[in-house]
């Protein structure tokens, strides 16, 4: 099991910017699959990026491609999520989550085993 825990989170006008970090720790950080998610209020939760822990690649949801970067530092157990351009409707609570998902399901939330607790991203018009 992984122990994760999400900080960064805040209140920005729409086109601003916020850098979220997640801590890990409790086994080798760079055996497991690192995604963000993101949970408006009223709406189910969503896929926003994921790094493989295999090869490093990365997947962006449409929404954020081109704003959102996912990175990692294995010697420091982080995994870091830079957010420019933000707008009114990236707000929500974003979560960290690790795991092995299966080629091709990196995007379903059941795929991971360990979530962090969240952190609140307001972005106000």
């Amino acid at each position: 099991q992984v122990r994760l825990v999400e900080s960064g989170g805040g209140l920005v006008q729409a086109g601003g910017s916020l850098s979220l970090s997640c801590a890990a720790s409790g086994r080798t950080f760079s055996d497991f699959a690192m995604a963000w998610f993101r949970q408006a209020p009223g709406k189910e939760r969503q896929f926003v990026t994921v790094m493989r822990m295999r090869d490093f690649a990365t997947y962006y949801t449409d929404s954020v491609k081109g704003r959102f970067t996912i990175s990692r530092d294995n010697a420091k157990n982080l995994v870091n999520l830079q957010m420019n351009s933000l707008k009114p409707e990236d707000t929500g609570v974003y979560y960290c989550a690790a795991g092995h998902p299966e080629p091709g399901l990196e995007f379903v939330g059941s795929a991971y085993s360990d979530w962090g607790q969240g952190t609140q991203v307001t972005v106000s018009s």
